[in-house]
């Protein structure tokens, strides 16, 4: 497993992370542990969650019974941010929220601490300032190690860095995004501005929710257990005329140099900076095992040009 410096700082992660999203909700408590045994088996340190995963607190609840004293082996990293309770009053970057909700997930993950703690998604009612120095606070508490963001646009990611250099913060180290093969809108303004300021990319939805595994064909009989075929709102996202005619040029890419579809979805991703960790999620043992082979596909400049010139200008903007 190659391991890779989260963006410019420190902290050292491997190439391809797992996403816990499906623990305490998706499957169940035995099926999430062999999926994190066979993670740690396979190399993978750094694990990813949130407070809302698996019901709200479902998912870090699991993942902490299940690590024991292997949590001192990797990264954890987690999210806060978006509403827990039904009023949705529990959420946002306030400092008051902020440090409830990290004690809240320091005792659902039954550690002392977290490794990356990131900021879910913008909020409009509180400075960046505010929760900059709030995380300040919980890294010279010991409670966080770094602090990252996701879902924020490039201009409030530039914001945020400025902020925290002015008042002498540590600040944001990564974004977490979603960006892949057939979602590529960051590519034009939050990319660049994260290689210019030195934050990594940790890419979510790599496999655009499944069609990027190459198990599904178009017009025939879809998967009876896939997220595509489950979750009405993701299948209107992702199974669009063109989503279906790129991946299908995408395969026949790959499979005529000897790889599989899935391979060019992570190998590609690894390959452009600047991507520090690829977050995929699994329900399956063997599905992190092939998330971790998927990803040592050395791709060429031409193999990238070409990549780009199938995916065609319009997905830029998708």
């Amino acid at each position: 497993m190659d391991i890779r410096n989260l963006g410019c700082s420190g902290l050292r992660v491997s190439a391809v992370g797992l996403g816990c999203n499906n623990f305490g909700g998706r499957i169940d408590l035995e099926a999430s542990r062999a999926v994190v045994h066979a993670a740690l088996d396979a190399g993978i340190t750094l694990y990813d969650t949130a407070d809302v995963y698996g019901e709200r607190g479902g998912s870090e609840n699991a993942l902490g019974e299940i690590l024991g004293p292997r949590r001192r082996d990797i990264v954890l990293a987690t999210k806060f941010g978006m509403p827990m309770d039904a009023a949705e009053t529990l959420k946002g970057g306030s400092r008051r929220y902020v440090i409830a909700a990290v004690e809240a997930s320091l005792r659902r993950l039954r550690t002392d601490w977290i490794d990356l703690y990131q900021l879910h998604r913008p909020d409009p009612l509180t400075p960046i300032y505010e929760t900059l120095r709030a995380l300040e606070d919980l890294t010279r508490a010991g409670k966080i190690r770094y602090a990252g963001c996701s879902n924020l646009p490039a201009w409030q990611v530039v914001e945020a860095t400025w902020t925290a250099r002015d008042l002498g913060l540590a600040g944001f180290i990564s974004c977490q995004d979603e960006v892949s093969l057939l979602v590529r809108k960051h590519e034009a303004e939050l990319m660049p501005a994260m290689r210019a300021y030195g934050l990594g990319l940790l890419p979510y939805f790599p496999l655009a929710s499944g069609l990027l595994t190459g198990k599904y064909k178009r017009n025939t009989t879809m998967p009876s257990d896939a997220r595509l075929t489950k979750t009405q709102r993701l299948a209107e996202r992702y199974l669009t005329d063109r989503n279906w005619t790129v991946a299908e040029r995408l395969a026949d890419f790959a499979e005529a140099r000897g790889h599989t579809l899935l391979e060019l979805a992570f190998s590609w991703l690894l390959a452009r900076p600047p991507v520090s960790s690829v977050i995929a999620g699994a329900t399956k043992p063997e599905q992190v095992a092939a998330n971790v082979a998927a990803g040592g596909w050395s791709l060429t400049a031409d193999d990238l040009a070409e990549v780009d010139r199938i995916c065609g200008a319009e997905l830029a903007a998708a």
